[in-house]
């Protein structure tokens, strides 16, 4: 049974090896991905400012695979033909018995005019050590700065972390008092997270804006952005030195160059609450891949959810049950829609942190907190440290 994954983060590692796991030699597990490392997205944050090094949040995929018997491939990955059961790669061409699709997102700079030329991102490592490149010149002639998401963005949570990692470090930089600093963002209030809100989130964060002075914009979006000037939906001109935007997520070139995988405009996956494919029995989504409606009503300016972090994980493993299932030949596939999984997240707030813990990522919920830790942010570290020993060690098992 050939069983071959295309994307190698949360999803894609932890489906892999998990199939592995158990099925052992009944599987051949193959895994694709264009990179050599896993990169911890969520401490992306921290190298801007020099908390951490690129070489500190990776991993080296190759060994920890093959240790656990998966096969790794270097490669790009072009386009999915599931009539034929092949993916086309820039160097080769793979069969498959069942195909895991956990790509990760694709993102969207031109959602406005001047994201690309003139907004820095965090979300990668390149990206990372160009916003501190771009730090170390404002220190020189500092300035206002706007922080944010633009419109149709999910990833609010990052964009809050680096916007009260900015403050700490404009602090520790004694530039402080000479810095506007500015959030803005599609969410019709504060705290929303693109998952309609926590209690007590609003309230908490209109005091974290009040006692580090950061003004505050809600419900917009960016209509450009010039070198040292963001203009907002609502003509509203704010001059920036520095500007650090979330755009939006789209689905990858992989994706989008595969038809006959019916995905909806944004080339995602469209998939069952099992996390199969809707039309194609032998594919399936995990992570970011997969489509996933924004179950609140949208306002003026639209925006999504996010799919990072601890749901990737989740449905990963759900991804590896049911392939088993499938290949032993039972129907009682495990079905937790995206929604469904619990809440668990850490928001760094700049050596302090929130921690956000709920029943349900999606109202209804029947349990949900926010919790504040003013002291340090060490649940955020820890989860980093565990996070990386899980993945050094393949340790898929585990939460």
């Amino acid at each position: 049974m050939k069983i071959l994954v295309v994307g190698g983060n949360f999803a894609g590692s932890t489906a892999a090896m998990e199939i592995k796991r158990k099925l052992k030699e009944k599987a051949e597990v193959t895994l694709i991905d264009r990179n050599e490392d896993f990169v911890y997205i969520p401490s992306l944050i921290w190298v801007p400012i020099k908390r951490r090094e690129i070489s500190e949040i990776v991993v080296p995929r190759r060994a920890v695979l093959e240790k656990k018997g998966v096969k790794f491939v270097k490669d790009t990955a072009i386009k999915v033909e599931p009539d034929e059961n092949k993916v086309y790669c820039e160097n080769g061409i793979y069969e498959y018995d069942q195909l895991i699709i956990a790509t990760g997102p694709k993102v969207n700079f031109d959602i406005a005019p001047g994201i690309r030329e003139n907004c820095s991102y965090i979300g990668t490592p390149p990206k990372a050590m160009e916003t501190r490149e771009k730090l170390e010149e404002f220190k020189k002639n500092p300035g206002a700065i706007v922080i944010g998401a633009t419109q149709n963005a999910g990833c609010m949570g990052a964009a809050y972390e680096f916007l009260f990692n900015i403050e700490k470090w404009l602090r520790e930089q004694n530039i402080r008092k000479k810095v506007d600093l500015y959030w803005v963002t599609p969410e019709p209030y504060l705290g929303h997270f693109g998952i309609d809100g926590m209690p007590l989130g609003e309230t908490m964060l209109k005091t974290f804006m009040q006692m580090f002075k950061i003004h505050y914009r809600t419900g917009v979006g960016i209509k450009e952005v010039e070198k040292e000037k963001v203009i907002l939906s609502t003509g509203e001109e704010i001059e920036s030195k520095f500007t650090m935007l979330m755009p939006p997520f789209v689905g990858v070139d992989f994706i989008a160059n595969s038809p006959k995988l019916e995905t909806p405009p944004n080339n995602f996956i469209p998939i069952l609450p099992n996390y199969r494919h809707q039309t194609i029995k032998n594919i399936w989504g995990a992570g970011l891949a997969v489509d996933v409606k924004p179950p609140f009503k949208q306002g003026e300016i639209p925006f999504t959810i996010p799919k990072t972090g601890y749901p990737s994980d989740v449905t990963g493993k759900i991804v590896a049950k049911n392939i088993i299932k499938t290949i032993e030949g039972k129907t009682d596939f495990v079905e937790k829609s995206w929604g469904r999984i619990p809440g668990l997240c850490v928001m760094d707030a700049g050596k302090k942190e929130v921690l956000l813990v709920s029943n349900s990522l999606f109202k209804p919920r029947v349990f949900a907190i926010m919790v504040p830790n003013v002291f340090y942010d060490i649940s955020k570290i820890l989860l980093e440290k565990y996070f990386l020993w899980k993945l050094r060690n393949g340790y898929s098992s585990l939460l």
